[in-house]
């Protein structure tokens, strides 16, 4: 059994709404799509997160290197593509493009072997997961706050029991949002925030008295990711659980997130941080610190089935006979490269995600559609 191609694509669909976060604004949806086809005809489908043309030109560097090696040993593969790289790029893009093809691979895997990925990754350790909706980003409208509150009741209608929105614009508006919605959902549904690393120290530390009364899950990137004893300081300034690591790269970054007490919840995302390969050893580590791991996704279909199946392996600690529910992240804004070309092999009812047994991600790619979308 070899590795027969690895294909790469870029996708682009230009958004009907543009929307934005504290650092830019959207305008389009754009991803990189791997395809790895084995010597007995077996697809598997990966993608990366990050700059999708730079994503795609990792994948194909790093193709001639493992075209040719058996795709069911995935951690051989991951290494050669990890020494291929060390010497420049120990963290960033080409760690995307590696994480691509290593999902790419595990679909691959599964399939060959008619096993689901989370049962060769060591088994489920659940049926259910919770996902928490993700929308609640900023637009130009008149009233903002009125306008999230409003999107906010709609998660919680769905079923959704947590959600997530963005803050970050400034202390000021930041409150009068958070407060809105917070009176929107009620006190029953978990609410968490995400700065994407917008305030420094001082900053971050008001926000949080501010917000302490209205129970916020946790704070995801209140402060830059290259500050490490900032996050370490805020979570000793503060009752609101802190929240990072999607900007982090493989265990060794992750490392320095957990030896540095910065943060409650990890949120490593698959197809940035070494893959579905990586992301279990990230994981371990995790339980060696006592931190909970809550994956982060934005992409396609293809990025939630990997954090689908990483996410029924995962342990929670410590561990205890009725056990807190596990989430990982689902975006709900507009993105037809999610729901149009992929299609997710796992049914998502009233806020809870059944994990069934598929062969592979549990992922399904309309290739007549990439055609539509590719650059």
């Amino acid at each position: 059994m070899e590795i027969k191609s690895i294909e790469s694509f870029v996708l682009t669909n230009t958004l009907d709404e543009s929307f934005f976060f504290s650092q830019w604004e959207y305008a389009t949806r754009q991803i990189c799509l791997v395809k790895v086809t084995a010597s007995d005809g077996t697809v598997g489908w990966g993608e990366g997160y990050g700059p999708a043309t730079v994503v795609k030109s990792g994948v194909d560097f790093l193709a001639q290197f493992i075209v040719g090696m058996n795709p069911l040993e995935t951690d051989a593969v991951w290494s050669v593509m990890y020494r291929r790289t060390l010497d420049y790029a120990r963290r960033g893009i080409l760690v995307s493009a590696i994480s691509a093809i290593d999902v790419a691979l595990w679909d691959v895997k599964g399939k060959i072997l008619g096993q689901p990925v989370h049962r060769l990754l060591g088994g489920k350790k659940r049926t259910e997961i919770h996902p928490y909706a993700t929308g609640l980003y900023f637009s130009r409208c008149p009233d903002l706050a009125k306008k999230l509150a409003a999107e906010a009741q709609t998660y919680a209608e769905a079923g959704y029991t947590a959600m997530k929105m963005k803050v970050g614009l400034t202390p000021e508006a930041d409150l009068r949002q958070v407060q809105a919605v917070r009176e929107a959902i009620g006190p029953d549904v978990r609410l968490m925030i995400d700065a994407n690393h917008a305030y420094n120290l001082t900053e971050a530390t008001a926000l949080c008295r501010q917000l302490e009364p209205l129970d916020i899950a946790w704070f995801e990137e209140p402060v830059s990711p290259e500050q490490y004893g900032h996050y370490a300081e805020l979570r000793q300034r503060t009752s609101i659980p802190i929240a990072g690591g999607e900007c982090e790269y493989m265990r060794y970054g992750f490392q320095h997130l957990f030896a540095g007490n910065c943060v409650d919840i990890a949120q490593p995302d698959i197809c940035s941080t070494g893959g579905l390969t990586e992301a279990r050893k990230i994981a371990d580590l995790a339980m060696v610190y006592g931190v909970d791991v809550v994956p982060h996704t934005w992409g396609t279909n293809i990025a939630i089935s990997a954090a689908i199946n990483l996410a029924a392996t995962l342990d929670k600690v410590p561990g205890r006979m009725y056990m807190p529910q596990q989430m990982i992240e689902l975006d709900r804004t507009e993105n037809a490269l999610r729901d149009e070309v992929t299609k997710l092999r796992y049914t998502v009812d009233k806020g809870v995600i059944a994990v069934t047994d598929e062969p592979g991600l549990g992922v399904e790619v309309d290739e007549e559609l990439i055609k539509k979308y590719v650059l």
